[in-house]
């Protein structure tokens, strides 16, 4: 009798245990027993759950949050023509607040003291400004590919690098000189590089007025001395010759950042502004025409009729991700090679790529 009474005592233990196990709980030592509060004196906290459903779902955008963007004029500035006007419309989904620079300086400058949060800059700019911040800016997408060309006067027939060979050719200085520089090694010509018209727009100048005879010229300015010097010969896309000597469509020249604490704290504004900027991109080449009198309207360049001409040649794009990654990393790592100095004296780290998920 007794041994029927132990054994029906330990049938009614494992019911106990398996009907707790059932509904996920555990049974109590005695000790835990002892040391439990009484359930009148503490009710247990209510536990906040999401549904897959809920989860997913973005957070509310701030429609209030002023995003200061910040673009040069020209090419790298194309890309937001459209979405400059949106805003100007009270089409756009966020508070932007745009502004047109002349100078990369104004606009590196502003990133850097906080001024800023989202810019359109030269990729070896956007290299040197996370090196010389530390990390405190981020690249996004690319937004120009090449644009550079080799014009000549037609008083020389030239086709290939291999005609440079001991000739004077006047190259803007910063990146159009670096980048020129690296063509030449490549092709193994000896050509003496003149920055006497250190800016573009100097350089221009002397192209139309018969100045200089071989010279590297970036679009617009290209359209603007061929209207006003019809005997110009646009004799090399360096864009193409880049191709032939590096990996191909690395030479990126133009991309937009974003201030890393602005990305840290606002994802879904940055997520949004990347789609209205993408479609804005895209307007470049589903309507040229458009697109050049947004460019005109915004300041971006003096003449729609000039943009719309240029346009084509420019080589404007919206590249982001691990394809924006693999690209300018690779551009960095050539302009490391010839010229440290240009993108901030290092490579910089993987932080400096902004991919979002």
């Amino acid at each position: 009798m007794k041994n029927i009474k132990k054994i029906f005592a330990a049938l009614l233990s494992l019911a106990l245990i398996l009907s707790l196990a059932a509904c996920g709980a555990t049974p109590e030592t005695p000790a835990q027993t002892q040391n439990a509060e009484p359930s009148e004196t503490e009710a247990p906290a209510p536990v906040e759950t999401q549904t897959p459903e809920e989860s997913a779902q973005p957070k509310v955008l701030d429609t209030e949050l002023p995003v200061r963007v910040m673009t040069l004029n020209g090419t790298t500035g194309f890309g937001m023509a459209s979405l400059m006007t949106d805003a100007e419309e009270g089409k756009a989904s966020l508070n932007y607040v745009f502004s047109v620079e002349t100078d990369a300086s104004n606009v590196t400058a502003a990133l850097a003291s906080g001024e800023c949060d989202i810019a359109a800059l030269p990729t070896n700019a956007a290299s040197a400004l996370y090196n010389k911040t530390e990390g405190k800016v981020q690249v996004l997408a690319l937004n120009t590919l090449g644009v550079l060309y080799l014009v000549s006067d037609g008083k020389d027939t030239i086709e290939s690098f291999t005609d440079l060979d001991g000739k004077t050719v006047y190259v803007p200085a910063q990146n159009p000189s670096f980048i020129f520089s690296y063509l030449c090694q490549k092709n193994g010509v000896s050509v003496e590089i003149d920055n006497s018209f250190a800016q573009p727009a100097e350089l221009n100048a002397a192209v139309t007025s018969g100045q200089v005879s071989l010279a590297v010229l970036p679009e617009p300015l290209l359209t603007v001395a061929r209207s006003q010097n019809s005997e110009l010969v646009v004799a090399l896309d360096l864009t193409e010759e880049w191709d032939k000597v590096s990996t191909p469509s690395s030479l990126v020249q133009g991309c937009v950042v974003v201030r890393s604490a602005f990305a840290a704290e606002h994802p879904a504004e940055l997520a949004r502004f990347l789609e209205e900027y993408e479609a804005s991109v895209a307007l470049l080449s589903d309507d040229v025409a458009a697109a050049a009198q947004k460019i005109e309207a915004t300041g971006l360049f003096a003449k729609a009729a000039v943009a719309e001409k240029a346009i084509p040649r420019c080589n404007l794009c919206f590249i982001s991700g691990e394809d924006m990654k693999a690209q300018l990393s690779a551009f960095l790592e050539i302009m490391f090679e010839t010229a440290p100095q240009s993108i901030g004296g290092k490579l910089p780290g993987d932080d400096f790529y902004c991919i979002l998920k």
